[in-house]
């Protein structure tokens, strides 16, 4: 799955490097820098971030559990980064979502017109998601994602419509939709 990505972020004109955090004893893909992952997400992004070229003020995060991603959509991301100090992909939710307590009991239902769930990429000013990953160990291990993290730090965060072919593989049956969806592309 992380080659599928590495193949779409190796389209994007304005990736000059990938870094991928990955299980210690894994090798990155050829042509990529690889490093060992933290114990939770923002300890990956921290180390892979620590081995990215410091001329780079601009950084694409990507979740590698996201292997359906569009060179189209990195860029559209990356082109919103205008004005603001993080821009994620994101898709519209369609469900309705209640906000309940901790017996169950429905404690209200949340404006869906507003609300979106969050994907991966997402892009950074490098200042942003460095003083965003100093935050406290503990703020940083439970986030996540990263743009969470530029938003307690006080950033600003763009949303940028997603594809619904933007999944997430979580379970077997999302691998297998996964596969489905790429065989469709290349057929």
């Amino acid at each position: 799955m992380v080659e599928w990505s590495v193949a779409a972020l190796r389209a994007v004109d304005a990736v000059s490097q990938i870094v991928v955090a990955l299980p210690a004893g894994f090798a990155a893909p050829p042509g990529c820098v690889g490093v060992v992952g933290g114990s939770h997400r923002s300890a990956s992004v921290r180390a892979a971030l620590a081995a990215a070229s410091p001329d780079e003020d601009v950084v694409l995060v990507h979740d590698g559990a996201r292997p359906l991603l569009r060179a189209e959509l990195a860029q559209a991301v990356l082109a919103a980064l205008d004005g603001v100090d993080c821009a994620i992909a994101a898709a519209p939710v369609t469900d309705t979502i209640k906000e309940a307590d901790e017996a169950g009991i429905v404690v209200r239902t949340l404006d869906r017109s507003r609300l979106w769930a969050v994907q991966t990429p997402q892009v950074f000013r490098r200042d942003a998601l460095e003083r965003a990953l100093a935050l406290g160990e503990e703020t940083v291990a439970a986030a996540t994602d990263e743009a969470w993290l530029v938003e307690r730090a006080g950033g600003r965060v763009r949303v940028v419509p997603a594809p619904a072919e933007n999944l997430k593989v979580t379970t077997p049956r999302d691998l297998r939709l996964a596969e489905q969806l790429l065989a469709a592309r290349v057929d």
